[in-house]
């Protein structure tokens, strides 16, 4: 009997420095491994939003702090084209400090929203509002206080946006950028603006870019993958926060412990298994095409120049915590802004050298190999039962089929101008998300059911 005990001992040791040392040998490159690298084209934006989000940082647009006075592309944010910013004294709490910036350089339309500042008590707010999966939303489920604040955010400014690109022609581009706790308000905010574009407008999808930096898991797996074309998420090496499935709330409040909080989940996680995680509706995920930067690599010391890897996972869409000393220092704006930045400038070196095709050329190519990526990753949602994504599937399949003909521009304005007068002249994006959420909770009880039944 003692023989046998001791058996089952061993067995059980042996499993458990087995499971120790794969998940302390688990560096954030893993994620990644398979991915094709990113274009410069298509990274070019990234630093650049970065240091529109840092602007929200400065006490003095004027004499910036965490901004270079000289930078390898030659961009500084020009405090004359602010058209407006905003604070926590503006917010009152509803959502965090923005600023919206008009780029006649690059013909773009931003507006950039800061992240979580430890120090202020309406952020954690927003991060407790969470009913997590009570209510269908787009046909999936997003976290609810950062639905409101991107509602309230629009409610605020989608006139000041719609007026900007009205006056500045179809040239210019409308991009959102937020940073942690921002990235969960501008991915969300993109997706009542793609929705319902007349009420800016009338700008076409492909006019709108959303990047989320250091993004919080703010979204079901249906929509992050539906919305992959327009929402790009930035991770740097080991960041923790995309990585981790536990609620926003429960992370922030245990942000004294946090190394504890990390290790009790990735032990957890360890026990669910993978088919079970993609068929939760109510798991939320990172949003949209991913981008990651590595820069560290397994049992080297220091940082190496930064690569980019990007691609629209489904299963395996960074899951794995990283026990990692950088899985915190990963998280900061100024370093992936830096990282960003060395990284494009290789991308760029590197393009010079290769040169074989006119970049008109390549940027067709690219972009057709996008547009290829993106159906296949909504085929693949299919294909592993995930959740609502066949309608999800469907629904993109008939956006891209239909184009932006002369009758549905038409339409558009019709819309535009029924709801300007019954709404006094401003959009009322309350009334926009109420509709939603009711037409969606009627033909989503019977599917919630199903799919609760299902992961049971």
């Amino acid at each position: 009997m003692s023989a046998s005990c001791g058996v089952v001992e061993c067995v059980f040791v042996l499993g458990c420095a087995r499971w120790l040392w794969k998940r302390c040998t688990y560096v954030g490159s893993y994620d990644s491994a398979t991915w094709p690298a990113a274009t410069a084209d298509e990274f070019d934006r990234v630093p650049r939003v970065c240091r529109l989000i840092l602007a929200n940082y400065e006490p003095d647009l004027r004499t910036p702090q965490y901004q270079k006075p000289t930078s390898a592309t030659g961009h500084r944010l020009n405090p004359d084209c602010v058209i407006k910013r905003v604070t926590y004294e503006d917010t009152l709490g509803h959502a965090p400090p923005y600023i919206i910036y008009l780029d006649h350089e690059n013909k773009e339309i931003v507006l950039a929203v800061r992240g979580l500042n430890l120090a202020k008590e309406s952020d954690y707010k927003v991060l407790l509002d969470n009913r997590l999966g009570q209510q269908m939303f787009d046909g999936g489920y997003v976290h609810h206080g950062l639905l409101k604040s991107a509602v309230w955010l629009l409610n605020r400014e989608s006139e000041t946006l719609k007026r900007l690109w009205v006056e500045n022609g179809s040239e210019y581009e409308m991009v959102f950028a937020g940073h942690s706790l921002g990235s969960g308000v501008v991915s969300l905010l993109t997706i009542l603006v793609v929705n319902h574009r007349d009420r800016l407008g009338g700008i076409p999808k492909e006019k709108i870019r959303c990047y989320a930096l250091a993004p919080a898991r703010c979204m079901s797996l249906n929509l992050a993958v539906k919305y992959a074309n327009v929402i790009h998420s930035i991770v740097l090496q080991d960041d923790f926060l995309p990585r981790t499935a536990t609620p926003l709330e429960d992370i922030f409040k245990s942000i004294f412990c946090l190394p504890c909080l990390l290790f009790l989940v990735c032990l957890r996680d360890t026990f669910i298994p993978e088919g079970r995680k993609l068929r939760d509706p109510r798991r939320l995920y990172a949003p949209g095409r991913m981008y990651h930067i590595v820069e560290r690599k397994f049992c080297r010391c220091g940082r190496f120049p930064p690569e980019v890897r990007t691609a629209i996972p489904v299963d395996g869409r960074f899951e794995h915590i990283v026990l990692s000393c950088n899985a915190t220092s990963d998280h900061g704006i100024i370093w992936i802004e830096r990282e960003a930045e060395k990284a494009l400038q290789l991308m760029k070196a590197q393009s010079s050298e290769t040169v074989t095709d006119p970049p008109t050329v390549q940027k067709f190519q690219r972009l057709k190999t996008i547009e290829k990526e993106h159906r296949d990753a909504l085929e693949r949602a299919v294909s592993l039962n995930v959740p609502h994504a066949v309608d999800t599937a469907e629904k993109e399949t008939s956006e891209n089929n239909e184009g932006d003909d002369d009758a549905s521009a038409s339409a558009n304005n019709n819309v535009s101008s029924n709801q300007s007068k019954s709404s006094g002249g401003r959009s009322n994006w309350d009334e926009v998300v109420e509709k939603l959420l009711k037409k969606k909770s009627e033909t989503g009880e019977q599917n919630l059911e199903r799919d609760t039944n299902v992961t049971q």
